[in-house]
């Protein structure tokens, strides 16, 4: 055998003896280890998200879901990839969730109020999120094990499971194994997808680039910032496939390239699998969208961007309905939105400074995962770690960097969930931590990364809404609705406890309350919480008034300094109440903003309705 063929084969393992070796070289050890630990995980998210409602997302993907698998449609929520909504509503369908017919629908608006009619009118939406939590959870439980098993196949076992611990321990992941959404799906296809990407890229071998292609297309198939994911791979693959010494003179750099090109042909084609391998969102072939993809198109301003969807439109190289989502993502998660955020005390009107996903990194998980990780990366950097794990390291940072500049252009309303592939990327760090104190002669490094696990464990595990987590640089979750007003700050979750509040402390004759907090119309009327507004004929003449009086609900957002829209009557008021990011006001507060989004809001309604009336659309809009 050659010198370079014994090298490559040859793999650097803790010596016999050593804690590591006991489920490094055992594999039913391991994998006993892995389910443990994913049990745990899905243990510790239920009991800690028991309370929680659904996010606002969550309604429109389940529906969606019910129809990709009811109808063979794709029209409705093109704005993500189908498989979280295949997966959820294959469990829906089977389990006799009612759904209406499809219809034309316009702009988006419409196809909410058709979604959420369905969730909480009629379905039960209790027993609704029971079910989609369940599907969800086994999942991203499946998702989780995948990543362990690739991760011990290119590093090893203890690598595997100081992953899995850090994925078991970080609250966003907690908050996200649950929700009908395609964060942390596309977080763990993407780092399963690279670590693959490194053994494929290092031996060539067809079983490790079938493997590393089949999760790149799952990924794509989740959510549309996955393509960032494989850019990164096709650029580090085609590095590596020139730059990499040849193993023999039977074998060419041309022949690494064509594997490249199969291993993302590969993941294209898992990608039109998932749309039933249909150009058109419609088996009747017509475009039926809520807006026209050529106008969809045109809504991104980018020159660049256009010209790139432009071109993908005419080749049909992805199905319509994937194009029409990615146009969405560029125009509003590239281009950004206008959209008031609070990020670290300060008010930003469109998008926030360029080191925002760094920072909500840095804020959002514990800061004894975060010393852990960077014992890694300094361990990789200083090459003390085994030589075969130098590539593979190098190859899951480059990747989240890459992330990372992506996102740094991009907006930052969503917070912490848009960069949690970056999170589930950099855990691979912390995974090497841990391998290299459980094998590690000295007592020095164990007891280290020993003490930041369990600072970590007693900062997050205390926290039973993880959704609202920070940790102690911005003083925990009581106080970061002060710095921050973001989407990894609340996305409605306190619903449940809003209704139930409404019954139990509110008087039947008393006032209508005020519902600042975020939750959907179709959910009140389901819950029974009668706010002031919900019957806008009887209200009419109270909503026009800029004060409120009585109950008050309203959430993080609804306290930022903003130039339209204010209510700065509630940051000069004292709660009366408060429930996690739900807070409770009594009294009379002078809230004209609140008048004037009424009136915004009513007229989005008359343009978008079910008889859409522009010049009673123009009146609302002229008295915001």
């Amino acid at each position: 055998m050659a010198k370079t063929d014994i090298q490559r084969t040859t793999r650097v393992t803790p010596a016999p003896g050593t804690p590591a070796n006991l489920f490094t070289t055992k594999r039913g050890a391991f994998i006993w280890l892995a389910l443990l630990l994913v049990a745990l995980a899905i243990l510790r998210s239920a009991m800690a998200t028991r309370l929680d409602g659904f996010t606002i997302d969550e309604a429109y993907h389940i529906a969606a879901g019910v129809s990709y698998v009811k109808y063979h449609d794709f029209r409705i929520n093109p704005e993500h990839p189908p498989l979280v909504k295949l997966w959820v509503g294959i469990v829906m369908y089977a389990t006799g969730f009612r759904l209406d017919s499809l219809r034309q629908f316009h702009d988006k608006p419409g196809e909410r109020t058709f979604a959420n009619l369905a969730v909480f009118r009629q379905n039960d939406p209790d027993s609704v999120q029971r079910r989609a939590r369940a599907a969800m959870y086994g999942l991203n439980g499946l998702l989780l094990l995948a990543l362990a098993f690739a991760l011990r196949r290119v590093f090893n076992a203890g690598v595997s499971l100081g992953t899995l611990l850090f994925l078991a321990i970080d609250p966003t992941v907690a908050a996200h194994l649950p929700v009908v959404m395609t964060d942390l799906p596309v977080a763990l296809l993407s780092t399963t997808a690279v670590v693959l990407a490194a053994r494929a890229f290092r031996d060539w071998i067809w079983t490790d680039l079938a493997a590393c292609s089949a999760f790149l297309g799952l990924a794509l198939t989740a959510k549309h910032s996955a393509p960032v994911v494989a850019v990164g791979i096709a650029l580090i693959g085609a590095v590596v496939a020139i730059v990499q010494p040849l193993e023999s003179p039977s074998h060419s750099r041309w022949l690494r390239v064509v594997k490249l090109g199969a291993v993302l042909g590969g993941a294209m084609l898992v990608l039109w699998a998932s749309y039933l391998f249909r150009y058109s969102e419609s088996p009747a072939g017509q475009e039926s969208f809520n807006r026209p993809l050529v106008d969809k198109i045109n809504d991104v301003a980018s020159p660049t961007y256009h010209a790139m969807l432009a071109t993908m439109a005419t080749t049909h190289v992805v199905p319509r309905a994937y194009l029409w989502g990615f146009a969405d993502t560029i125009r509003a998660g590239m281009e950004g939105r206008e959209s008031p955020q609070l990020i670290f005390g300060k008010v930003y009107d469109f998008r926030g400074p360029r080191y925002f996903f760094p920072a909500m990194i840095a804020v959002k998980v514990p800061i004894g995962l975060i010393v852990v990780m960077l014992i890694g990366l300094f361990l990789f950097f200083t090459r003390r770690i085994p030589p075969d794990w130098i590539l593979p390291c190098g190859i899951v940072l480059a990747v989240a960097v890459l992330f990372l500049l992506v996102l740094s252009r991009g907006a930052t309303y969503a917070g912490i969930r848009h960069a949690l592939p970056v999170v589930v990327l950099l855990s691979v760090f912390t995974g090497i931590s841990f391998e290299m104190a459980l094998s590690s002669k000295t007592r020095q490094l164990k007891i280290f990364v020993a003490t930041a696990f369990v600072a970590a464990v007693a900062s997050a595990l205390p926290q039973m809404r993880p959704w609202e987590y920070f940790n102690e640089f911005v003083g925990g979750a009581a106080n970061a609705y002060k710095f921050f007003s973001d989407e990894g700050v609340n996305l409605g979750q306190r619903s449940k406890e809003l209704a139930e509040y409404c019954k139990r402390e509110l008087k039947p004759n008393a006032p209508r309350p005020v519902c600042l907090y975020w939750i959907w119309d179709e959910e009140k009327i389901a819950r029974g919480i009668d706010c002031l507004g919900s019957d806008e004929k009887r209200d009419a003449a109270l909503i026009e008034l800029p004060e409120r009086s009585g109950t008050i609900f309203a959430g993080p957002s609804d306290f930022i300094a903003t130039s339209y829209w204010d209510s700065s009557a509630l940051r000069e008021t004292k709660p009366a109440k408060r429930l996690g990011n739900l807070f409770i006001f009594r009294g009379a507060l002078n809230l004209p903003g609140q008048a004037a989004s009424e009136f915004y809001w009513r007229g989005i309604n008359r343009i978008y309705g079910g008889n859409p009336d522009d010049a009673e659309a123009e009146k609302a809009f002229r008295r915001s």
